[in-house]
């Protein structure tokens, strides 16, 4: 008869587990799903495409709902001319 007990106290312990674990693995896979949207315009640094080039051009971007000024691509050209006027007024 205390078999029968232990058994039955272990499938309750395990379906209160089972319950726990689905409920923390939903909650996983929402914030992994969240972090993915956020992340789909993110590129992988070293894989820069012609977007990418065309925000940096641009001079400034948005990062957490604020507007920066991105660093302008190195040249040999060492003409202040070809910096925007942000960095200009800098120097």
């Amino acid at each position: 008869m205390q078999e029968r007990q232990w058994i039955t106290d272990r499938r309750s312990e395990l379906d209160a587990l089972a319950e726990q674990l689905t409920k923390q693995l939903q909650k996983v896979q929402v914030e992994r799903d969240e972090l993915g949207n956020r992340g789909a315009g993110v590129e992988p640094p070293g894989r820069a495409g012609p977007s990418r080039c065309r925000r940096c051009r641009s001079g400034s971007a948005q990062v957490a709902g604020r507007a920066v000024l991105l660093i302008p691509h190195h040249s040999d050209a060492t003409d202040e001319a070809a910096l925007p006027g942000d960095y200009r007024r800098i120097l």
